[in-house]
């Protein structure tokens, strides 16, 4: 016979926490994959806007196999800071020479996602060269999730939770609450996609423009903190059955209004830059015509392989370093707690990740 734990329901509030969501959000990731097709020119759009939906639901994917696949959680961030003070400038662009320099090994622990990025872009154009309208939708949604992670400061840096600095945390305030608050009011017009020449230096671009951000994300919330009256930091929403702990409204909008719509910012050149990024690919494959593929469906199999692909991302059986946060459960806290993770970098205790 199972004997419950009874407990006080405001201590059960007060054990509501976080562990374990995303870079971005899903709903960032997935409004910049959206956005990202209405940039896409003529010959692409009507293919592209045709799986509007695919491209959009899948953006998380990356997301969700990151406890499960192998090597999946390094394509996420990078840690630049670790490489020293001109790690920026001095970083080798090309894959092969940065092994040489620092190993793979290396690399593989303070992430990869620069050259995850030219990685994927060349990836994309040989699908479209073999015109594979699935291998096309599936490498597309992921290389706009990678990108998107490439543009977010705290994807730059070893301190990516404020671990470091005492703001714990402050990895889903700045990527997932505010956008959930503000970002309904966001300009996302970023206007038609451009081809780009340089691709691997447009992702190491992203990096040096996200990490040059980092100071103003953590600086300027360690002041806002300073000056906030302590139960004003804080309330609890709603969250489907669950009640949860989240920045306060009114301490969002404060520090909102302090990174001067660094926020939007960073969304307005991830939509730009996923955008440009299949537009590319498409051009260096040849220009095939897409209009092909409009019929493409997904057939059974396919989805049935899809469904149980996601049953297997579930069971994640690979501790890395999570993110921010989402919400502890009440069946967690009376019978088993989500931060089981061992090494420092993935516990949940300290509520970070990439």
């Amino acid at each position: 016979m199972k004997r419950f734990l009874v407990l006080p329901f405001a201590f059960i509030l007060s054990l509501i926490s976080v562990c374990d969501t995303f870079a971005w959000g899903f709903f960032a990731h997935q409004r910049i994959n959206r956005l990202a097709v209405f940039c896409l020119p003529e010959p692409m759009s009507a293919f592209f806007k045709r799986n509007i939906v695919y491209l959009t639901e899948n953006a998380v994917n990356p997301d969700r196999r990151r406890n499960a696949v192998k090597g999946e959680a390094p394509k996420h961030f990078i840690d630049i800071d670790v490489y020293g003070d001109s790690a920026l400038w001095k970083m080798p662009r090309r894959w092969q020479d940065a092994v040489a320099k620092y190993t793979e090994d290396t690399l593989q622990e303070y992430g990869i996602v620069p050259w995850e990025v030219n990685r994927m872009k060349y990836s994309l154009q040989k699908a479209f060269e073999r015109k594979d309208a699935k291998g096309i939708l599936r490498i597309a949604s992921d290389l706009g999730h990678y990108i998107a992670d490439s543009n977010v400061p705290l994807h730059t840096t070893e301190n990516y939770n404020g671990q470091m600095t005492g703001q714990k945390g402050i990895h889903g305030f700045w990527e997932s609450r505010l956008p959930e608050l503000f970002s309904d009011k966001y300009d996302y017009f970023v206007g038609q996609a451009d081809y780009e020449k340089h691709v691997q230096q447009r992702a190491w671009n992203s990096i040096i423009a996200a990490h040059s951000a980092l100071d103003s994300v953590l600086g300027f919330e360690k002041k806002l903190n300073a000056e906030w009256p302590e139960d004003k930091k804080y309330s609890f929403e709603q969250r489907g059955n669950v009640t949860t702990q989240v920045y306060s409204r009114e301490y969002s909008k404060a520090y909102d209004k302090m990174l001067g719509n660094q926020v939007e910012r960073r969304m307005r050149a991830s939509i730009k830059q996923v955008a440009d990024f299949w537009y590319t690919a498409w051009v260096d494959a040849g220009q095939p015509n897409l209009d092909d593929l409009l019929d493409f469906k997904l057939s059974d199999e396919d989805l049935k392989e899809q469904e149980e692909e996601r049953k297997l991302w579930q069971q994640k059986t690979i501790n890395v370093r999570t993110e921010e946060s989402a919400m502890i459960t009440i069946d967690e806290i009376l019978f088993g707690s989500c931060c089981n993770h061992k090494d420092h970098r993935s516990a949940c205790k300290d509520g970070h990740g990439h």
